[in-house]
């Protein structure tokens, strides 16, 4: 047997990040411990990584969805109030709330299709940053694991098993800001058992106050390792708010509000979710099976208004959606080392399997919260299946390569409140995917990948017929359908290296093609069309640990997003990001100091088709200092927005109409960055 199927063995057995993505041959072996990567030259791509526990510790949080900031390039931001999910940029996409990028915590997936606010909603509010143990992420459509939305890319969140002490926290900051959390994770029998419990408020410097109220708990029993072993997750948790939406630009030049100031004081919104997921593994000599499985129940209401009059001059435009659903899945799989003749070599087989009940899926027409006529409500089921596998070769000393197949079959079921919009609609989908590994060569590995890849549709938009909404002027006529699944098709060429022990470095230079399609617009109960789209671009990371407990990081992302046909309005993509970066150090020798800073440029944007309105960039400086008062009590404080730069964390171009205007206007509309923000916590660990 070659020497390649002897370290493949290796890494299978000692190393647990690299027991699924294989790797013959390494280029350095590091410390999982302030490490992007716990075991450099076993990645299959230049724009993959794992973010570790002592990373998340030392940064700064505005709010608990940020987490995902830690994904080079990637950008989180709000244009509501802060029970909704975040907004999210990255890779030439404005993703909305998650549609092209798929989000897992404990083995669950996040993103929710066929919702009531938009496809893949992808709410990480119920997410407790300090038991997040680890963030694996890997951009672009090339692992066969992966499937609905991550056209663009993925992470995959995991709380820890045990902490290394029990704690009680309280934090105190401006404007109304309060939380408590409690966590301990004493021995149970032959494993640990976690449990955790969050209280927050928090009413911000919004003219009308948020009143944000959320609880949160945690109860997480494990037994062994991630490799070979199993967790149990409980998760529940509740939030409602007021909501200051994106505001148009004129009201705030004519002093009709302040910067702070809102056009509709009665949006916000109410959601829960309770969740249970397990998680095993078992390890033998030659492989390692996987399963795991889930089920949860959500719920939100949510009012918005962002238009204000332009529909209806005499009860405004707000309008409220909301989803009851019950959803439950699992997922199984086995990766077996074997040979080629010669050759060493992984083998992978799995499927998923995922099911969402929907027991109402509506939007209606509301003032102050009331509501006053339905637009479409339905009932939903969705299910979807998936059959992949994945062979990894070690062709050469110089040359592993990875190829795989995944296939997915959906079927969707609507009863629909307009007899002619229900209906029942199967699709499927093949997407192939291949990767070429090259080297090492001197520090150095060569990354080539080609992947097909895909977002699934609202199943309202496959089955429709015709335009439920009395808003619109075609109210009651035919619409057109549409594609319950939505192809991607990528590339990448990437090099990762390390220049000298310490310091990592990866550059990508990437594409992803999308098919043309029609949208279903939760907005309106209807579809939308949209136009095939080219996106490219180059992104540099970088990871130094000039010492131990010392750290820096920089990223850079370009991006270029056009529409490929032809069209008179022009072909940019509104909100398509295009330059982003970040760089941070952070800090933390055991000693009494620890902390970290943190700089964010989020670029501008095309906000229309021909270019003409674009929005403004941002630059934001996060700050933390903490102090070991003593063996078990440490203070630390936070100062978000540190140069309180008057920044927006979202604008939009579109026409609203506000009262007392008799046409409609088309306007930007904003919504600001919060000012500087002192927050201090007292952490006692017992």
């Amino acid at each position: 047997m070659c020497r390649g199927w002897l370290i493949v063995r290796a890494v299978l057995l000692a190393a647990p990040s690299a027991a699924v993505a294989g790797g013959t041959q390494t280029l350095e072996t590091v410390s999982v411990f302030a490490q992007r990567d716990a075991v450099l030259g076993v990645s299959d791509s230049a724009s993959e990584g794992t973010v570790t526990r002592e990373q998340i510790a030392t940064r700064p949080w505005l709010r608990s969805g940020e987490v995902l900031e830690t994904v080079p390039g990637l950008i989180v931001t709000q244009h509501s109030g802060d029970g909704k999910a975040n907004q999210y940029f990255l890779r030439g996409f404005n993703l909305d709330h998650g549609t092209d990028f798929a989000t897992f915590l404990a083995g669950m997936p996040v993103n929710l299709p066929t919702h009531a606010h938009g496809q893949g909603y992808t709410d990480l509010n119920f997410l407790i940053p300090e038991l997040v143990g680890k963030v694996a992420y890997r951009k672009g459509p090339y692992s066969v694991q992966q499937g609905d939305f991550a056209a663009a890319g993925a992470a995959s969140i995991d709380y820890v098993r045990r902490l290394d002490a029990g704690f009680a926290e309280a934090g105190l900051g401006q404007r109304g800001f309060r939380r408590v959390l409690a966590a301990a994770s004493p021995p149970l029998g032959d494993g640990t058992l976690l449990i955790a419990a969050e209280g927050l408020r928090n009413d911000g410097p919004w003219e009308v106050a948020e009143n944000l109220r959320k609880t949160n708990a945690v109860v997480r029993y494990s037994q062994g390792t991630d490799v070979d072993g199993f967790d149990v997750t409980l998760l529940a948790y509740g939030a409602r708010w007021d909501a200051t939406d994106q505001v148009a630009q004129r009201a705030l030049d004519r002093g009709l509000i302040g910067r702070y100031g809102t056009l509709d004081p009665t949006t916000g919104g109410t959601t829960a979710r309770v969740s249970l997921s397990v998680q095993w593994a078992a390890r033998t000599d030659d492989a390692i099976t996987r399963a795991n499985g889930y089920a949860f129940r959500y719920r939100l209401n949510l009012f918005s208004n962002f238009t204000y009059f332009l529909d209806d001059p005499a009860n405004g435009d707000q309008f409220e959606q909301a989803d009851r659903r019950t959803v439950f899945g699992g997922a199984a799989s086995r990766t077996w080392l074997a040979s080629l003749g010669d050759r060493a070599a992984n083998f992978t087989l799995g499927a998923k399997f995922r099911q969402d009940n929907i027991d109402a899926v509506g939007l209606y027409l509301t003032t102050a919260r009331q509501r006053r006529a339905p637009i479409r409500v339905d009932e939903v089921t969705q299910r979807s299946f998936a059959l992949y596998g994945e062979a990894e070769v070690q062709s050469a000393r110089w040359l592993r390569t990875i190829a795989g197949v995944r296939v997915d079959a959906y079927s969707f079921s609507v009863s629909s409140d307009t007899a002619d919009n229900s209906g029942r609609r199967n699709a499927s989908i093949v997407t192939p995917r291949f990767t070429a590994v090259l080297g090492p060569f001197d520090r150095t590995e060569f990354f080539v990948s080609y992947g097909h890849g895909f977002h699934s549709n609202d199943a309202r938009g496959a089955t429709i017929r015709v335009n439920p909404d009395p808003r619109d002027t075609e109210f009651g006529h035919p619409v057109a359908r549409v594609d319950p699944l939505v192809r991607a098709r990528g590339m990448e060429f990437g090099v990762r290296a390390v220049p000298f022990s310490g310091l990592q470095t990866a550059l990508a230079f990437w594409r992803l093609d999308l098919a043309s399609e029609l949208l279903f617009v939760g907005d309106a109960g209807t579809t939308e069309a949209s136009r095939p789209s080219r996106r490219q671009g180059i992104e540099w990371a970088n990871f130094w640990t000039p010492r131990p407990g010392l750290t820096v990081d920089a990223d850079l992302a370009w991006s270029r997003a056009r529409f490929r046909d032809s069209d008179p309005a022009g072909d940019r993509i509104p909100g398509a990001i295009e330059r982003t970066a970040s760089a941070g150090l952070s800090f933390d020798g055991k000693g009494r100091w620890f902390g970290g800073v943190r700089l964010r440029y989020f670029g501008p944007r095309p906000l229309v088709e021909d270019d003409s309105v674009r929005s403004t960039s941002s630059t934001l400086v996060n700050a933390r200092l903490g102090y070991r008062i003593a063996q078990r009590a440490e203070l630390v404080i936070d100062v978000l927005n540190l140069f309180d730069r008057r920044v927006n964390d979202i604008e939009y171009f579109y026409e609203s109409r506000l009262h007392g205007e008799t046409d409609p206007v088309a306007d930007r509309h904003v919504h600001p960055a919060e000012p500087r923000t002192l927050r201090a916590s007292l952490r006692v660990n017992f």
